[in-house]
């Protein structure tokens, strides 16, 4: 608080001091930008635009198995890539073993709009080949399309 005039004539003065507001929202502007990249799981991919494709909540918990190909030739099981089919589908075999009874035995795959079909197509086919007589199943994401997008 100030006081007017050199006097002391004893008038408040009643004027926000705005210097530790502004102060405390950069930090938190600043602690915001650090952790929103943290927060994104797995591998940032284009996906392809549908119509309307289903919603699956159960891609976005920490035990969905997720495979993203971002082009040609990598994969990614999570946020770690994966260099061969034969690794990941070891890798795949052991996250679906680890999962509960109760937990979805979905495998999703992200592929990026670049990578061929072919590939994708493989992908599915050695997942499915290496499941043998297990359940598991296998998605595929996409992203809905915006209103006026063709």
């Amino acid at each position: 608080m100030g006081m007017t005039g050199g006097g002391g004539s004893g008038d408040l003065q009643s004027e926000i001091n705005v210097t530790p507001m502004v102060d405390i929202m950069l930090v938190l502007l600043i602690i915001f930008m650090v952790v929103t990249p943290l927060l994104q799981s797995g591998v940032t991919v284009v996906l392809p635009r549908g119509n309307n494709p289903d919603e699956d909540t159960n891609i976005t918990k920490d035990t969905a198995c997720v495979v993203s190909i971002p082009f040609e030739g990598a994969y990614y099981l999570g946020r770690d890539l994966v260099r061969d089919e034969a690794t990941l589908i070891a890798k795949i075999d052991a996250k679906m073993k680890a999962l509960k009874s109760s937990d979805r035995r979905i495998v999703y795959i992200k592929a990026s709009n670049n990578v061929q079909y072919g590939e994708v197509v493989k992908i599915v086919n050695t997942i499915r080949e290496a499941a043998g007589n297990n359940e598991i199943g296998v998605g595929l994401v996409a992203d809905k399309k915006k209103a006026g997008e063709e």
